[in-house]
């Protein structure tokens, strides 16, 4: 699957139910037949993969060990909530009420793509988040991150 790109501005109905913007759903071609799986992030926001993404995470932790507390508290902790989401025939997936609630989204919301996952934020927490990153915050972050990598993506030296 390729990156995701772009930031959605998109409101929710009365029943929780959002329609997947046009430009996005042409950014996942599979969607209609796989569906997608929303589950709270690491912020007061959400995540929504795609299912392959997904299966791929999952992957990652069926490596961690079942017989460490810490192992098996962070799997149990980051697959709770998890909840897969099909589109309907108008498009639209149905959020889970339970996690709007976590992530504290309203009726509008701000779907931001960041590489292979699209994160849900409420429209007014977005907001916030992106006047935080004064033109100086986000330069210096951006050297501190990215500083020591070259155009290729390995690190210079």
């Amino acid at each position: 699957m390729d990156y995701l790109i772009g930031e959605y501005e998109c409101k929710l109905d009365a029943k929780g139910r959002m329609v997947v913007p046009a430009g996005l759903k042409r950014q996942l071609p599979d969607v209609e037949r796989e569906g997608l799986v929303v589950n709270r992030g690491f912020e007061k926001n959400l995540v929504v993969y795609t299912r392959g993404e997904w299966n791929k995470i999952l992957d990652q932790l069926s490596r961690l060990s079942q017989f460490q507390k810490k192992g098996r508290e962070f799997v149990r902790k980051f697959t709770s909530g998890a909840t897969e989401l099909m589109l309907d025939s108008a498009g639209r997936v149905l959020l889970p009420k339970s996690l709007l609630e976590y992530a504290e989204v309203g009726s509008e919301l701000v779907l931001a793509c960041n590489l292979r996952k699209i994160e849900v934020w409420s429209k007014s927490e977005y907001d916030r988040q992106m006047v935080e990153l004064a033109t100086e915050d986000f330069s210096d972050l951006a050297e501190q991150v990215m500083g020591g990598f070259d155009l290729e993506g390995g690190l210079n030296g």
